[in-house]
Order: structure tokens, then C-alpha cells, then sequence
């Protein structure tokens, strides 16, 4: 089997009022160098998030206990301070970030001016393990059109500035001011790959390939191919299945191109307008078939990709549970759907915050 693993960036805000805080620092300081359990707290360039990062696995299951784990732990740091470690993709309340007092992030923020200081999106990265970089680059050019797909299961970002976007990944559109993010084109191989990236860096508009946000890439720290468009979910076990589709797509695209199925003929700019749709709506509405290129009811979307990685799925021992749980998502709602339904129901920007602190700290111990 494939090995996978996760990064989950959460938003730290106070209990009382949900309005982020700069605790990251503190948290990390704490937190030390960890106690081995499967996962690491990592600091992000905001000091109002803090990521999680599980180690490599082979197992839904084991990256579940992974993921739980690491909620848990950043949530009940952060609880000491008065706060909580929300998996929640974007901040409902009016902020003004800080960013981390590292030279990276310091340089980036004064390359990319307010852009850099007001961003405080919080996504959900897949990395599945790959042979070598000729493999990756043959997956990226074959789950490219899923992508939107993945956005959609996980959109949890509607509010921004105490107001209603109308989006249900705000995160989204947020995160793709950023130049470099987005969909991709096909390569040819992965030396066709390398050199996109360095004329990329070229150009002196970012500092080096770590800035390359696309929606995915090949990793330049790990032997893995890395998912990037989802937010982050409410729920662990949300965030479990999606990753064991991540991986089941990234296998399935293996097979094809083992056994010389071309990619999609997706365009680029095709598919950044099916990822907009799977931003604004989520699962509520419509979604593009990859396999059609049109628009289509979402939940028969999902069973189309169900069906398209199903074989890497049912090798995985992973088909009866992802399939039950992106169909609940497609059923009940996401994240996004469930923070509009507790702002009908009160009328309070800080009650979504806090509902959303509720569940994804429940989350973080047992199955809701």
C-alpha cells in the first residue's frame, strides 16, 4: 500500500468570543518537541494557526487515531490559554493577523505586502507516497479534472469579516490571489515538470518552489505527490475519508498510466472554472464531470469518482467507508452547510465559531 499522511492547518480563537489569537508561539513552545503519538504541531505564517502534521501510514484507521490525536493535543494547549484549535478553513471574525516571527515568513510577508498580512486560510494537504518524480508528475496529470471535486466534499469556509460570503470555500477565492495558485497543466515528464517550476522562480516573483501553491504538486520535502485545494475539514473522520480518496486517486491514476490511459483532456482554465463552481456551492448545486467536461447534479459527481478510483479503493480495503462518508457528506452537508445552518438558527457570527470549536474538538476524541 501507498503510504499517506496529512497537514491540517486550524485556527486558534478565543472560547468566549471566537475572534482568532496569536497563540501559536506559545502553543509550539509548550508543546516542545512532541511525544511521538503519530503527529507534530507545526508553526504557519500566521501565529493564529497552527498545523498538524500526522506521520506517514498505511491505514484509515491509524491515520484517524493520527489525526484525533493531534486535535486533541493542539486544542487542550490552546484550552490552557483560553482558546481553541478550530478546524475551521477560514476566520468568521474580523483580524488582523501576525505573522511568525521567522525570516521566511517575514520575507514573504514584506515581498507580498497586504496580501501576505491578511491571509489566514486554513487548508487540509494530502501527501501520498510515489515511486520517484516520473510517477508523480504521470499522477498530476491524470487526477488534475478530480480536484474541484475534493474542494467541493470539503468546503467549510462561508463566513469572512463577520459577513456571509455566499461561498462555500471562501478559502478558496482567498487563497488563489496568490499567484501561484491553482490548477496546473500537463507535463510531459517530470523533467518538462522541473523546468515549469524553475522558469516559475525565474521570474523573482517568489522566493523559491516552496511558493508553488498549486492545487497539487510533487512535494519538495517528501517522496510524495501533495493534494492542496481542500480546506480543512470539521470533522477528523471527514478529513480520514477524503484523504483515503486522495490516495485512491492517486493509485488509480497509476494504473492508467501503467496501462497507457491517457490523462483527461481537461483544459487548465476549464478546470479553474470547476473549481470556482465547487467553491461557491459546495455540494449544493451543480458540479463539472471530468469524464464529461458539463455540469452535473454533485452527489452523481462523487459516484462518478467512487466509480473511477473504485479499484484502488476496494485495494485498499477502504471502498465501504469512503463511500459511506462522502455520501453523508453529500447527504447532511459540509462543514460550510452546517456554520450557515448555525447562523440561521442564532444569528451570531461567534456562535458558528463556537459550534465549529464544539465539534471539531469532539471530533479530536471520539466519532460524532
Amino acid at each position: 500500500m501507498r503510504t499517506f499522511g496529512v497537514e491540517e492547518e486550524l485556527l486558534l480563537v478565543d472560547g468566549v468570543t471566537g475572534s482568532p489569537r496569536a497563540l501559536a508561539p506559545d502553543i509550539l513552545d509548550r508543546f516542545g518537541r512532541g511525544d511521538g503519538a503519530g503527529f507534530s504541531l507545526e508553526a504557519e505564517m500566521q501565529q493564529e494557526m497552527i498545523e498538524v502534521v500526522s506521520s506517514p501510514c498505511t491505514e484509515r484507521g491509524e491515520l484517524l487515531r493520527f489525526m484525533r490525536a493531534g486535535r486533541r493535543t493542539a486544542d487542550g494547549l490552546a484550552q490552557d490559554r483560553g482558546a481553541h484549535a478550530v478546524a475551521i478553513a477560514g476566520s468568521p471574525m474580523p483580524v488582523r493577523p501576525h505573522v511568525t516571527t521567522r525570516r521566511r515568513y517575514q520575507a514573504i510577508a514584506e515581498g507580498y505586502a497586504g496580501m501576505a498580512r491578511t491571509t489566514l486560510e486554513c487548508g487540509f494537504h494530502v501527501h501520498v507516497g510515489i515511486a520517484d518524480p516520473e510517477e508523480g508528475v504521470a499522477i498530476l496529470n491524470r487526477i488534475r479534472a478530480w480536484l474541484p471535486v475534493l474542494l467541493a466534499l470539503s468546503a467549510n469556509s462561508p463566513f469572512r469579516d463577520g459577513e456571509d460570503t455566499g461561498y462555500a470555500s471562501f478559502r478558496f477565492v482567498a487563497w488563489h490571489h496568490w499567484p501561484t495558485a491553482g490548477p496546473i497543466d500537463v507535463f510531459a515528464d517530470a523533467a518538462a515538470y522541473r523546468a515549469f517550476e524553475q522558469e516559475l522562480v525565474a521570474t523573482g516573483a517568489i522566493l523559491d518552489t516552496g511558493m508553488l501553491y498549486f492545487d497539487a504538486r510533487l512535494s519538495h520535502s517528501h517522496q510524495t505527490v501533495e493534494v492542496r485545494i481542500a480546506d480543512v475539514c470539521l470533522t477528523a473522520e471527514d478529513g480520514a475519508a477524503l484523504a483515503c480518496m486522495v490516495r485512491a486517486l492517486v493509485d488509480q491514476a497509476a494504473d492508467d498510466w501503467r496501462g497507457g490511459v491517457a490523462p483527461l483532456p481537461a483544459s487548465t482554465a476549464a478546470i479553474r472554472l470547476a473549481s470556482w463552481t465547487a467553491a461557491r456551492h459546495g455540494m449544493r448545486d451543480r458540479l463539472v464531470d471530468p469524464l464529461t467536461g458539463t455540469a452535473r447534479p454533485a452527489s452523481a459527481v462523487v459516484d462518478r469518482m467512487l466509480a473511477w478510483a473504485g479499484p484502488a479503493l476496494r485495494r485498499h480495503g477502504d471502498e465501504e467507508a469512503v463511500r459511506h462518508a462522502l455520501r453523508a457528506i453529500a447527504h447532511r452537508g459540509t462543514g460550510a452547510d452546517r456554520q450557515w445552518s448555525v447562523y440561521a438558527r442564532t444569528g451570531s457570527v461567534t456562535q458558528v465559531v463556537l459550534d465549529a470549536a464544539r465539534v471539531s474538538r469532539e471530533s479530536g476524541i471520539t466519532r460524532l
